[in-house]
């Protein structure tokens, strides 16, 4: 027997390596990267991975928000000073621009979720991104099951699930064409719950609309949303105060809360392990449009 020590990595530590491993890929190969981010969860820790992979320089990508114009507050001011804590270049892909230029029309329920393929799109040209960072995460919905973690995207910026690259023993192809792009999902192979329980490790500050707190609501399509300036209920929708936390904090016309007294990181992580609906089902209105909602999207060129 030997007397030598046995060292063994946790999950956690071996999906750090893996996406630790992705980024510095991404950029030794890739002319321009780009990371998306929109001040929530996922978007948080991938910073958090991308300042480990290039510390102590900094982190050698700006970052992008495709900004639909229906925010939370507490969400936007918590990208702002995350973006000015770590010195990053914050580029806004703005929904509401569009509409005023006539790129894209406001659609009749008011939700803009939808928009944002053709701006995402339009940023990505305008600024000749060859590859872009996204949070998508293979428990989250079905197109995730047959997306790569090099996502390749043609020249139309369109994503065809019949043309994907192999990736065996992590070796990934970065090759692309004058016009074509790379989509990158450095937590590709991560759950919501080691999301969360990699927040918990690392003690990563989030926006309190994450944790249980009270909030005026409004019953629809079985999920309660907050009353907020851009989802306002219908005369039929009682307003009511309920205790409640975000799983995911998207455009806030169509995103969802969930009843919770879970105000902490420990206890959001309790929650997750009893909890047998997905964070996509429970809280995000766009799904309800067709159950091939996000497939649709990403065909389309969205993440």
């Amino acid at each position: 027997m030997s007397d030598r020590p046995e060292y063994r990595l946790s999950q956690l530590d071996c999906l750090e390596a893996e996406a630790i491993h992705i980024f510095r890929e991404v950029v030794a190969e890739s002319e321009r990267p780009v990371l998306l981010f929109s001040g929530g969860k996922d978007s948080i820790v991938m910073l958090r991975l991308a300042s480990k992979a290039f510390w102590p320089a900094r982190i050698p990508f700006p970052v992008m928000h495709v900004d639909t114009g229906h925010n939370f507050d507490e969400v936007i001011d918590y990208r702002d000073r995350l973006v000015d804590e770590l010195g990053l270049r914050l580029i806004v892909a703005s929904v509401p621009d569009a509409i005023s230029r006539g790129l894209v029309a406001e659609l009749p329920d008011g939700t803009r979720n939808r928009l944002q393929t053709a701006v995402l799109l339009e940023a990505l040209e305008q600024n000749r991104f060859t590859a872009a960072f996204g949070g998508a995460r293979r428990d989250e919905d079905k197109a995730r099951a047959k997306e790569r973690v090099f996502s390749f995207r043609d020249e139309f910026g369109q994503w065809d699930p019949k043309n994907q690259r192999p990736e065996l023993w992590n070796l990934y192809n970065g090759r692309i064409h004058l016009g074509e792009s790379i989509r990158v999902f450095p937590l590709s192979n991560w759950t919501e719950l080691d999301v969360w329980s990699y927040i918990a490790a690392e003690r990563i500050e989030l926006p309190a609309i994450y944790y249980a707190h009270k909030r005026s609501v409004f019953e629809r399509d079985g999920m309660l949303y907050a009353d907020h300036a851009f989802c306002r209920p219908r005369p039929s929708e009682p307003t009511f105060v309920e205790r409640v936390r975000y799983r995911t904090v998207g455009d806030a016309s169509l995103t969802a809360a969930v009843r919770s007294d879970a105000d902490s990181v420990e206890l959001v992580v309790a929650e997750l392990l009893a909890s047998r609906i997905t964070e996509r089902g429970a809280t995000r209105g766009d799904d309800r449009f067709s159950e091939a909602a996000m497939e649709d999207r990403k065909r389309e060129g969205y993440f």
